[in-house]
């Protein structure tokens, strides 16, 4: 087991008392679970958490001063989208035991993939001098915690946008596009979009439900999801870069690519899929229809 060593003296866990997460929904707060399988794109986060610190503990521990201003942050990670930033921070130049309330929110466009959540107690400012034991630096972390959301399951995730398809180049009665561009090393981010056509109502009011899905809604969105990765491994098939050695950066097309091809076809070699299809199309539909698990209910 690996023990992560600070150059400096922190205070002993118990100064720090964490609440869990909780999950802000149109039904109330629930505790955030590990997993939002009927999350997307268009629905935002809305997250709370309560920390009690006792900073006279805290300070006194690292060998700080009784005045040594500290700020508690939350920081949010996603690795679908490959971006993080700052949620929010509270200053503590307090004594004794404060309580912090974190009510944050969360873009849905900004997310996907594994929502990583940290949140650290830290030194606020520079203190030059510090004793040789003492954290000096800005930033200096005092107590950390993480939790993590899976926000993508089996199906793929990328950004969408409801558009009218009369004002496009896109059939007016097609119910939805999934647009590619770029090359297996462009950012999936920038490189996938789903579009919906507003005048599909019954596919266009699907995934305003995604969040709370009738059945009927999860009939409707379990066939984009599929159509889509249909679309997408066909679109890796055809680029010769595709292959079983390959090795795409994180965040890339070619390792979202890469990443729901050994979901869909565990253990089968990129060689074989292709060649079936290529030799094969009615087969590789059936077998890729089989491998989204169309229309099962989770």
């Amino acid at each position: 087991m690996t023990r992560r060593v600070l150059p400096y003296r922190v205070p002993s866990t118990d100064v720090v008392t964490n609440e869990p997460w909780l999950l802000v929904t149109d039904d109330g707060e629930i505790p955030m679970p590990e997993a939002l399988p009927d999350w997307d794109y268009q629905m935002d986060l809305h997250l709370r958490r309560t920390i009690c610190v006792d900073l006279d503990r805290a300070r006194s521990q690292s060998g700080l001063p009784p005045d040594a201003a500290l700020t508690l942050a939350v920081v949010w990670t996603a690795t679908g989208s490959n971006l993080s930033g700052p949620a929010e921070h509270a200053r503590l130049d307090d004594s004794g035991v404060i309580t912090a309330e974190f009510d944050i929110v969360l873009r849905g466009a900004d997310l996907g993939g594994l929502l990583v959540l940290d949140t650290a107690l830290v030194l606020a400012e520079r203190r030059p001098d510090a004793r040789p034991s003492s954290p000096r630096r800005a930033g200096s972390v005092l107590w950390s915690d993480r939790e993590e959301l899976r926000l993508q399951g089996d199906a793929p995730q990328f950004p969408m946008a409801v558009i009218d398809f009369s004002l496009t180049s896109f059939p007016d009665n097609a119910a939805w596009h999934l647009q590619i561009s770029g090359g297996l090393e462009n950012a999936t981010m920038g490189s996938l979009l789903l579009l919906v056509n507003e005048r599909n109502a019954i596919t266009a009011t699907a995934f305003e439900n995604a969040g709370k899905p009738r059945p009927i809604d999860r009939v409707v969105l379990s066939a984009v999801y599929a159509d889509a990765a249909r679309i997408m491994i066909e679109h890796a098939l055809a680029n010769d870069d595709f292959i079983d050695d390959s090795d795409f950066s994180e965040g890339s097309l070619g390792a979202t690519m890469m990443s729901l091809f050994n979901r869909l076809f565990p253990e089968q070699l990129i060689t074989d899929i292709r060649l079936r299809q290529r030799q094969s199309p009615a087969l590789f539909a059936s077998d890729l229809q089989a491998a989204v698990k169309i229309f099962e209910v989770s």
